[in-house]
C-alpha cells in the first residue's frame, strides 16, 4: 500500500512538473512572439530563452504554430471565461457594462496575451494552414457579448440596431481603446492620464448607449 502511493505521489508530482515546463514554454514563447514577431521567432529562441535544449521544446510541441495556437486557444478560454461569469447578472444592460469592465480588465492585466490574440495576424494564419473553417474561441466570446446584446433588444434597448452589426460595433470600439492604450498610442493624442482617460470613455459608451 505504501509503495502503492509512493507511486501515485510519483506520477502526480512528475505531471505537475510536466505541466510546469510546458506553462514556461508557453510564456516565454508569448513574450518573443510579441518582441520580435512570429515569423523571427523559432524554437531554438524559446528553449534558450527557458534555459532547456531545443529536444525539451519539441516533446511538447511539433512546431512554434503549435505553441502559437495553444496560446491563442488559452487566452481566449481566459476572456470567455471572465465574460460568462457575468451571464448570472439579471439586467441586460448592466450585464452589458459588466462585460465590457472584464474585457477592459484582461486586457490590461494580460498585455502581451491580447497583443497575440487581437493585434497580430499570425494566430489566423495558423488557422487557415491548418485548415480551420471557424474561429471556435473567438466565435464563442463574440457569442457571449452577441447574447447580451440581444437581451438588451428584448428589455428595449438599442431600437433600430442589428444585433450583429451593433455587437460588432461595440467590441470595435472597447477593443480599440485598449488596444491604443497598450500601444501606448494614447499619450501622443491627449494630456490626459491614459489610465483613467481609457476608464473614462468607457463609461462615456455606455452613457451613449444608455437609451430606450
Amino acid at each position: 500500500m505504501q509503495a502503492e502511493h509512493c507511486l501515485m505521489g510519483t506520477a502526480e508530482r512528475k505531471a505537475k512538473e510536466k505541466e510546469e515546463l510546458k506553462e514556461l514554454i508557453l510564456q516565454a514563447a508569448q513574450k518573443l512572439f510579441v518582441e520580435k514577431g512570429v515569423e523571427h521567432t523559432t524554437i531554438r529562441n524559446i528553449a534558450s530563452e527557458i534555459e532547456y535544449s531545443v529536444g525539451t521544446v519539441y516533446v511538447y510541441y511539433r512546431d512554434k504554430n503549435e505553441i502559437l495556437h495553444d496560446l491563442h486557444r488559452r487566452g481566449f478560454m481566459k476572456l470567455g471565461a471572465s465574460m460568462a461569469a457575468l451571464q448570472h447578472v439579471s439586467h441586460p444592460f448592466e450585464r452589458l457594462k459588466a462585460t465590457g469592465r472584464a474585457y477592459i480588465a484582461f486586457a490590461l492585466d494580460n498585455q502581451l496575451m491580447y497583443d497575440l490574440m487581437f493585434n497580430m495576424k499570425a494566430p489566423m494564419h495558423t488557422m487557415r494552414m491548418n485548415q480551420e473553417e471557424k474561429w471556435q474561441e473567438g466565435m464563442a466570446t463574440f457569442g457571449v457579448l452577441r447574447q447580451t446584446i440581444t437581451d438588451c433588444m428584448s428589455a428595449g434597448y438599442f431600437k433600430g440596431h442589428e444585433v450583429e452589426a451593433l455587437s460588432f460595433a461595440i467590441w470595435s470600439a472597447v477593443h480599440g481603446m485598449c488596444s491604443l492604450y497598450i500601444r501606448e498610442r494614447i499619450q501622443g493624442a491627449s494630456a490626459a492620464e491614459p489610465r483613467q482617460l481609457l476608464e473614462e470613455a468607457f463609461e462615456s459608451l455606455i452613457r451613449m448607449m444608455d437609451v430606450k
